[in-house]
């Protein structure tokens, strides 16, 4: 069978996307020049596609937006009625009298209960003896001595006491006491614990009577160190016998733990012992027959002087607050 060859004119008269198409109608190829029924495609051209009229029965594919529908408030709630949040009730104001007073700055509790026994604390007016007596901050007035008590924020200070103050707030026979180093301080306190007069070393403030109270009580037992210098070398049979246990007066008592200051110099000594018994530590040495020609409180329920001058005092770190704390009332 014999195969006819296309010519180059036959070509030329196929469609193509660069030339105009002429062929046979009906048939619009794409890229066509020419214009065929349809919207404008890109580039200025017709497209072949029919524009989209939608559905029957649909007048268009999208529904108009009308706006937003007025806003007529929230539906009346006819279910059952919400509950009520509950409200706190207020903090109470009642607190026991010799608390009350202690928190004054005036004494520590148990000091406070024989201020009450005695009768010279009145509440509104009204002489009142009976302890365990509860008041109302908010209302009542407290007199003690004439003078009106209001609780007070507490406050808490170390010292460096030096020689020769009394530890005390008030002495008519005394010269110095620590009070009167304590002159800046803007807030009544009281010493915790007492120091003689020829001792010094560590010495604690504050207006918190119950915590003065459970640092200085013997069946607490807080630890205390003291630097100690005789008249004379301690022998070693008496450095055996202070940390085995002397029987006192009151009672025996021995050290926790015992040792030289310096080893060359045996009068110096440095002792450690809990029992919070009036001037223990120069009563145990006196009994041996020694005399203390000094004495210095270096450590005292977890505070020291250190940093602080001779007669110079300064008030605790809230940290140093939270220890004492910690150690006082756990």
């Amino acid at each position: 069978m014999e195969v006819k060859r296309k010519s180059r004119r036959d070509y030329d008269k196929q469609a193509s996307p660069r030339r105009d198409y002429d062929g046979k109608p009906g048939r619009e190829g794409r890229g066509s020049r020419g214009k065929v029924e349809g919207r404008e495609g890109r580039n200025g051209f017709e497209s072949h596609k029919p524009r989209f009229e939608g559905k029957p029965g649909f007048e268009d594919h999208k529904p108009k937006f009308e706006g937003k529908p007025k806003f007529e408030g929230k539906p009346k709630f006819e279910g059952k009625t919400a509950r009520k949040k509950a409200v706190p009730a207020a903090p109470s104001t009642e607190v026991r009298l010799n608390k009350f007073i202690a928190n004054s700055g005036v004494c520590s509790r148990r000091e406070a209960d024989r201020l009450i026994q005695a009768g010279v604390v009145t509440v509104n007016g009204k002489v009142v003896t009976e302890l365990g007596t509860k008041i109302d901050t908010r209302k009542d007035t407290v007199l003690f001595g004439g003078q009106k008590l209001q609780g007070e924020e507490k406050v808490y200070i170390v010292m460096n006491k030096p020689k020769g103050f009394v530890t005390t707030t008030s002495d008519p026979h005394a010269d110095q006491t620590v009070m009167d180093l304590l002159t800046k301080c803007p807030t009544r306190v009281f010493p915790v614990g007492r120091l003689d007069k020829n001792t010094t070393g560590v010495l604690m403030f504050t207006n918190d009577g119950e915590m003065a109270e459970r640092l200085t009580h013997p069946s607490f037992n807080k630890k205390k160190i003291y630097e100690v210098t005789l008249d004379r070398k301690l022998t070693e049979e008496d450095f055996d016998r202070i940390l085995k246990g002397i029987t006192l007066e009151d009672g025996m008592i021995k050290a926790d733990e015992l040792d030289y200051v310096d080893p060359e110099d045996k009068r110096k000594l440095g002792i450690e012992i809990h029992s919070g018994r009036n001037r223990i530590v120069r009563r145990i040495f006196e009994y041996l027959g020694y005399q203390v020609k000094g004495l210095d409180r270096v450590y005292f329920a977890g505070l020291t002087k250190k940093g602080i001058k001779r007669g110079a005092w300064r008030y605790l770190t809230e940290g140093e607050v939270n220890i004492l704390k910690m150690g006082a009332f756990n």
